[in-house]
């Protein structure tokens, strides 16, 4: 196996998904996804795209480029202050003004 084919089948096994499940979802035969996993055949940039995008992945953790498998994202706070938690509950308005303040002071 390889660096790629060990992390699709922990993914895809992770999920409960079958390879045929999987192969369908991204538009490949069933025996093409097989042998991606068993590593007898490498994806091309595409589908490993759209592998990423299903297991919601990046595709450098595919690739072996990097260990962390969750998506980076960012989000500017100005336009959407809804999407910052804290112990699972949204920050006050309150709260947000004052972390407003203090990267505002720290921004460079």
């Amino acid at each position: 196996m390889t660096l790629t084919g060990d992390r699709l089948t922990a993914l895809r096994e992770r999920n409960g998904w079958t390879k045929t499940r999987v192969s369908s979802a991204i538009g490949v035969p069933m025996s093409t996804y097989a042998n991606y996993e068993y590593g007898r055949r490498e994806p091309d940039m595409e589908t490993i795209k759209k592998l990423a995008k299903l297991y919601n992945v990046t595709v450098d953790y595919l690739v072996g480029n990097d260990d962390a498998e969750g998506k980076k994202q960012t989000v500017d706070l100005a336009k959407d202050p809804e999407v910052l938690l804290y112990n699972g509950r949204k920050v006050s308005a309150e709260d947000m003004e004052v972390i407003k303040a203090i990267l505002e002071r720290h921004k460079d």
